[in-house]
């Protein structure tokens, strides 16, 4: 494998690609046909050169792909909205006559407040507290929060099932499965077509189901060795320390990415293992639209000669 520094994420019915700055939603939209979408993000870390740093840089590339992630969503659920009743209520007239044309982004940067809020609720305080209902059984602090990492590992994984059983929540899983595909067929060597995407492996190991997992691993870590008594102060510590975990988990996803080093790549087994549950095979018509988004963004022919020039002499492609 060898690294082609883009990366994506699914949405609704479609796939966003990034390369440097330049990003392309391709969406399948309900005519059949593919709409692409390009333009420019420039992230926090290019433009404050302290949030470039090592251990500083995984959070505020993560508060990147939030932004991103939401502007691909939005445009890719423009495709669908539901005209049956097309007049506004007066509650989104109010919306629109109090913020104009900065509604969207109004809606968007609430929407991410309350999706950062309610994450580090059920994922990081709620396993405390049902960790701590056993503190009359369980007397060892050490084993403790290992019993709390558990159990936040198991929410989330309970999440991943119940969320995939929604068809939409499927369908995005699949398109997931198709943008790791088309990236891994690049990074293999591999002209990309959908023969080749077809045949290529669903798991990345840059992901950022794989992300989650590692912050979840390195987080029973630091409680393990970080500790604080009451339960104030320990719910206190598990949001101050959200940011330092992230920058470390970062660095690891960062050097995974990078390396085919046989400990790395141990390390990065539960991470794969996780994306069985978030990515599903895809059909043809998404690889379809996996493939449109790269196009859009990265020149692969390029890439391949000068990465596999053995494969690809001069001519070839």
């Amino acid at each position: 494998m060898k690294y082609s520094g883009i990366g994506g994420q699914a949405v609704l019915e479609g796939i966003m690609m990034k390369n440097k700055d330049d990003y392309a939603v391709a969406v399948r939209k309900p005519d059949g046909q593919i709409e692409v979408q390009t333009d420019r993000y420039v992230s926090m870390t290019e433009k404050v050169k302290f949030f470039s740093l090592p251990f500083i840089r995984g959070v505020f590339s993560f508060a990147d792909s939030m932004i991103l992630g939401m502007r691909a969503l939005t445009f890719s659920t423009s495709f669908f909205e539901d005209d049956e009743d097309s007049s506004p209520s007066r509650f989104e007239l109010w919306l629109d006559k109090v913020f104009g044309e900065k509604l969207e982004k109004v809606l968007m940067a609430a929407v991410m407040a309350f999706s950062v809020v309610a994450a580090v609720g059920i994922f990081m305080i709620l396993p405390l507290a049902l960790s701590s209902l056993l503190r009359p059984w369980i007397t060892s602090d050490t084993l403790m929060a290992f019993l709390e990492g558990v159990l936040r590992l198991a929410i989330f994984i309970l999440y991943i099932k119940l969320v995939s059983n929604m068809e939409d929540i499927r369908r995005t899983f699949m398109y997931h499965g198709a943008e790791h595909k088309c990236i891994n067929c690049i990074e293999h060597g591999m002209v990309l077509n959908v023969e080749n995407v077809r045949k290529s492996s669903k798991q990345h190991k840059r992901c950022g189901t794989s992300f989650l997992i590692i912050v979840m691993m390195i987080s029973i870590l630091f409680f393990m060795v970080i500790r604080v008594d009451g339960i104030l102060l320990k719910i206190i510590s598990r949001i101050v320390l959200i940011p330092v975990i992230a920058g470390v988990s970062y660095e690891f996803l960062r050097l995974a990415g990078r390396s085919d080093n046989p400990i790395v790549n141990f390390l990065s087994k539960p991470g794969l293992w996780m994306q069985n549950m978030t990515t599903k095979e895809p059909d043809d018509s998404m690889i379809e639209v996996g493939i449109a988004s790269v196009e859009a963004v990265f020149d692969w022919k390029t890439y391949l000669k000068e990465t596999f020039p053995d494969q690809y002499p001069e001519g070839s492609l």
